[in-house]
């Protein structure tokens, strides 16, 4: 368990530097969105390159920082219900959610983009509206993302796993802001009865 744990850290370090390079994309995402609509009103000029990197950047930010997301507890959870449950109880769902929805679903995504990514990729396909970009970095986005998600996926499975066998921290404790939990705090937030 101790390597896994330590595999575990590394997918989650990976993960959150690629996190934060997300942050930065929504910035410049913003940044040449507002620049677009301000030489489109100004100057009645347009283009479609700019268009499509806001779109291929907004794309970046959703698939790449789907680890992330998930690294820090950030996506949909029913809280009211969760709340009620048990600390194993919840690890214990989790895992069935991991298993049984998550990789299948991260795997599926990755098999099924990949032969889409390589034929744009080959073809040098284009997009079909002028002065528009290539499309294959856009394609690429997609298994990429899958294949960030299902790292994070199995290094939150080693986690839940390791929390059930007395091994670790409780990765679902809540905690303030995107703080990562410390093992004090986790250990001192878990009912001896939940270990």
């Amino acid at each position: 368990m101790t390597a896994l744990l330590q595999w575990s850290r590394w997918i989650d370090a990976l993960n959150r530097a690629i996190g934060k390079i997300t942050l930065w994309l929504v910035l410049i995402t913003t940044l040449i969105s507002a620049g677009n609509a301000i030489v489109r009103k100004a100057f009645d000029a347009s283009s479609n390159a700019l268009l499509e990197i806001q779109w291929y950047l907004f794309a970046a930010v959703f698939l790449l920082g789907a680890g992330y997301a998930l690294l820090n507890n950030a996506h949909v959870r029913i809280d009211f219900i969760a709340s009620r449950l048990s600390a194993r109880t919840r690890n214990w769902i989790d895992v069935g959610g991991i298993v049984l929805a998550l990789i299948p679903f991260c795997l599926l995504s990755i098999y099924l983009s990949w032969p889409m990514f390589m034929m744009a990729y080959a073809s040098g396909e284009m997009s079909s509206n002028a002065g528009g970009l290539i499309r294959w970095p856009v394609y690429l986005l997609i298994p990429t993302g899958f294949a960030l998600l299902l790292l994070q996926a199995l290094s939150e499975l080693v986690k839940r796993l390791a929390f059930l066998q007395g091994a670790g921290p409780d990765p679902l404790a809540h905690h303030e802001g995107h703080a990562e939990p410390s093992a004090k705090s986790d250990d001192a937030a878990t009912a001896p009865g939940e270990r």
